[in-house]
């Protein structure tokens, strides 16, 4: 009888391949209260990273961090209509405290543009106060009423920036810098994921923003997973929060401004951007853990491998040393490839006689001996390539499985088969947008002919991207 695989093979059954690889490679588990998640020791090293390099680009681009509260009065979100009506389903409204009942109930924080408004309002005076550049980084509640793990989930952590700017054009190129300097070089050079940078409908913009900007990635199934926004949102707030400044010519003018955001759900989408049967593959540039120095057997082994994990912790890489071999190794070299793990260097007796040790690559695959003395110089030239390859094959997936359409039929037809479709928006528009919508079929973004972001929705040459969507 042939042994059952560890994962349910993604051909058979994606959304149950997906499900086991959380729980396998002990990503995370489903929270007490539905749609909530308890993120493991695992699971959130690969967020702590995400958070470091985003971080440090957001600071870059010339954003603070400060830390806004958590419950915000419920008045605050119906002071912008567009706003509380897009987020009215997904509010949690607490109405008691203390054992009282709340003179003004309070939202859990669903996003901070309301909040944030207050304090810029009273933050900005001048001319001098502008830009005004602040990030957090927090956790949301928006209610989910089909949660999944990681993609979509009632409670969610992220980071949101929010800024204020004297003028429209100071403040689109801010988005467009965060857009393009931060969120897309982030998940193409670290996360390896070939992401498409185009902007939104207006039927799927951001509620009460005048611009919204994009990142979609296509997943292992063919389906869009949006991984980041940047929001143009014009004056619609600062009026709301009466944000104004004194111009250099002696004028009270209405603040211009942006937000954007990007959340836990980027572990899904590397989940399932680069994930196989045998488990998660992690970027190298990404991994907590790139290089697993593992003892097969044997008291020499594990002083051999403790010193090399010295060694190669000293040359600068991420290293840790599996020295427990009181665990049958073919079990921990499975749990190490379910975790993705870029390296595993494996030493045993025999290894230590030749003194070589076992190169195993989790990304491309597969097993070579090599010399123990040349490792420290090898592996950054064998993580560099590998995390190469992620990207390549990330790109060539989306490209293989994009279809030009001339239709509303044939862009569906490409969608529901497991693909993206690019049809001109001149040739779809709003009315074809919504009947794609009566099929569970969606326009992700829309692109200049080049690739590029275009202008404007009605810009010439502008082409929608069609997908099903998680």
């Amino acid at each position: 009888m042939a042994k059952a695989p560890v994962l349910t093979p993604q051909a058979e059954d994606f959304p149950r391949w997906y499900q086991d690889l959380i729980n396998k490679a002990e990503l995370a588990d489903n929270g007490p209260v539905r749609g909530t998640m308890v993120i493991r020791p695992y699971g959130y090293g690969l967020w702590e990273r995400m958070q470091q390099e985003m971080d440090a680009r957001i600071k870059d681009a010339g954003a603070q961090n400060a830390y806004f509260p958590l419950f915000i009065p419920q008045s605050y979100l119906t002071r912008e209509a567009e706003h509380v009506e897009g987020f009215a389903p997904e509010l949690a409204v607490v109405t008691h405290g203390g054992g009282k009942e709340l003179e003004e109930p309070v939202v859990v924080r669903p996003t901070s543009e309301t909040i944030i408004n207050d304090y810029f309002s009273k933050w900005v005076q001048s001319y001098r106060d502008l830009p005004l550049l602040i990030n957090q980084w927090a956790n949301v509640v928006r209610w989910e009423m089909r949660p999944r793990v990681f993609l979509r989930t009632s409670e969610f952590l992220w980071q949101e920036g929010h800024t204020a700017h004297a003028s429209y054009e100071d403040a689109r190129d801010y988005a467009a810098r965060i857009h393009r300097d931060v969120y897309a070089d982030f998940m193409i050079n670290v996360l390896g994921i070939d992401v498409v940078l185009g902007r939104k409908t207006a039927k799927e913009r951001f509620a009460g923003a005048i611009n919204t900007l994009t990142l979609e990635g296509m997943m292992g199934d063919g389906k869009a997973l949006q991984l980041g926004t940047s929001h143009e949102l014009g004056t619609n707030f600062a009026k709301a929060f009466n944000t104004q400044y004194l111009s250099r010519d002696g004028k009270q003018e209405l603040v211009w401004q942006t937000s954007w955001g990007v959340s836990t759900r980027m572990v899904g989408g590397l989940i399932m951007s680069h994930g196989d049967d045998n488990g998660l593959r992690v970027p190298p540039r990404l991994a907590a853990v790139q290089v697993v120095v593992m003892a097969i057997k044997g008291d020499e082994a594990v002083a051999k491998v403790r010193e090399l994990g010295d060694r190669l912790k000293a040359a600068g890489l991420r290293v840790q040393v599996d020295d427990r071999v009181d665990t049958p190794f073919g079990r921990r070299a499975v749990d190490w490839e379910l975790k993705g793990v870029p390296v595993r260097i494996e030493i045993g007796p025999r290894d230590l006689e030749a003194g070589t040790a076992m190169l195993a690559r989790r990304i491309p695959g597969g097993k070579e001996p090599v010399s123990i003395d040349v490792l420290a110089e090898l592996l950054p030239t064998v993580l560099e390539e590998d995390q190469a390859l992620l990207l390549k094959q990330s790109r060539e997936r989306r490209e293989s499985r994009t279809s030009e359409v001339a239709t509303l039929a044939e862009a569906a037809e490409a969608a529901i088969a497991g693909g993206w479709a690019r049809i001109p928006w001149a040739d779809l528009g709003p009315e074809g947008e919504a009947k794609l919508a009566e099929q569970a079929v969606s326009v992700r973004c829309l692109v200049a002919e080049d690739g590029s972001v275009p202008d404007a929705d009605d810009a010439p040459g502008t082409v929608a991207i069609v997908a099903r969507a998680y």
